[in-house]
């Protein structure tokens, strides 16, 4: 089958649930697109921010290290970080990359472009936008905090985010993705600084809308303390909808076996806990439920299996 005729996927994320979803849908036979935040200013990615004035590389990076299929000695030189004690530590090699490429063609997605060309990466990968922006949060005792690292240190229950400058734009070939799309998938992570960023671009919600292929969140498994503590399936919806209205999302993913009394344990000394589905709250928000084992339970921490998840994405493009 040509790639004109395969089923279009769209992924929508960033943080550590995008690459394992990637992970799982880059070997089906589908057109896979990544579209990956770039608000990240942590570490170094936000050194390099700083100093060059370019939209956050690391989420990019791990991504495109998800879709590589190069030689395993290359990918972890892609993604060797420098130890601590000389004037590279804490860097990537990959974000050094990316921003050297981006030097070199002078521009963001170009630099992607040529990097993803160089590792052998199976798909597109678009960030969200092509310009350098920062994320706001506005807590619900009305203080803000600039900064997507700081975000979460702040432990105050977020009423919504924001980016800066106002006048940011999406990357075209982004908005076109959506509209063409099959499928959409909003990734897992860390709701309000990993996901929320890509959404509030302006005209991301028009092309949600607009698309003809269903739009699916895969909903986290947990909590996450400065986050979503407390947030129930319907809490994570409602935060969708109240940032970029109803009639985005058609379904969502939920995970619907019980997890693990010693995996909760650990999860509770860092304030994190499963997320409860409600699901008489979901079906009354019209929202489509797809229940499943979609973890891998080998892990001492709750992480998504990545070959579980994408068959189940892969199911409803069949349908």
């Amino acid at each position: 089958m040509t790639d004109e005729k395969l089923p279009r996927v769209v992924v929508i994320g960033g943080g550590t649930g995008m690459p394992v979803l990637l992970r799982g849908l880059k070997n089906l036979p589908i057109s896979l697109t990544a579209l990956v935040t770039v608000a990240d200013d942590g570490g170094s990615t936000g050194r390099i921010r700083n100093e060059m004035a370019i939209p956050a590389p690391g989420d990019i990076r791990n991504v495109i290290a998800a879709l590589s299929d190069a030689e395993p000695m290359l990918l972890n030189l892609f993604q060797h970080r420098f130890s601590v004690g000389n004037g590279l530590s804490g860097h990537s090699m990959g974000n050094l990359l990316l921003a050297a490429m981006t030097s070199i063609t002078g521009d963001f997605y170009d630099g992607i472009k040529e990097i993803s060309r160089v590792l052998n990466v199976k798909g597109n990968i678009y960030p969200i936008s092509n310009q350098n922006m920062s994320l706001n949060a506005v807590f619900e005792d009305g203080s803000i905090v600039r900064g997507e690292s700081n975000i979460p240190l702040v432990n105050k229950r977020i009423d919504r985010v924001f980016l800066n400058p106002e006048s940011i734009q999406p990357l075209p070939n982004a908005v076109r993705a959506i509209e063409q799309a099959d499928l959409v998938v909003i990734s897992p992570g860390s709701l309000f600084t990993s996901i929320m960023p890509n959404l509030i671009i302006p005209q991301i919600d028009i092309a949600l809308r607009k698309t003809q292929g269903k739009v699916v969140y895969v909903c986290n498994v947990m909590t996450q303390a400065g986050e979503t503590t407390g947030f129930s399936a319907s809490d994570h919806v409602q935060a969708i909808n109240n940032h970029i209205g109803e009639g985005c999302l058609d379904a969502i993913i939920v995970h619907n076996e019980p997890i693990e009394k010693s995996v909760r344990a650990v999860y509770a000394e860092e304030n994190a806990e499963p997320v409860i589905y409600d699901i008489e709250k979901l079906v009354n928000m019209g929202i489509e439920i797809i229940e499943g084992d979609i973890i891998n339970h080998f892990h001492t921490t709750v992480r998504h299996d990545k070959d579980k998840i994408a068959k189940l994405l892969y199911s409803i493009l069949k349908k």
